[in-house]
């Protein structure tokens, strides 16, 4: 089993910054794979940032240029650096992981830190 759990949400003004963590624990070979989701009310779960194959990563069009995604190895930490904060970036963020892939459908969720970004 693995076990994620995100810190570091809040209340932010426009144009401010944030750093989400993600722990992760249990199987580490289960957690190869690690990323970020988010969703804003009435709205699907988007991919954020997420790391692929041979450490490469992939942003959404939308955060390109404000956020950088990053991992401790040693740690087993994922982090989220959000810059240059928009209202619109307002969402609950959820961590991912996945053996293969955590782009598409990855096996394992944290329960999610809520980022509001107020005008």
């Amino acid at each position: 089993q693995v076990q994620l759990v995100e810190s570091g949400g809040g209340l932010v003004q426009a144009g401010g910054s944030l750093r989400l963590s993600c722990a992760a624990s249990g199987n580490i070979f289960d957690i190869n794979y690690m990323g970020w989701y988010r969703q804003a009310p009435g709205k699907q779960r988007e991919l954020v940032a997420a790391f692929t194959r041979g450490r490469s990563t992939n942003y959404a069009d939308s955060v390109k240029g404000r956020f950088t995604i990053s991992r401790d190895y040693s740690k087993n930490t994922v982090y989220l650096q959000m810059t240059s904060l928009k209202p619109d970036d307002t969402a609950v963020y959820y961590c991912a992981a996945d053996p293969t892939r955590v782009d598409v459908r990855p096996a394992y969720w944290g329960q999610g830190t809520q980022v509001t970004v107020s005008s």
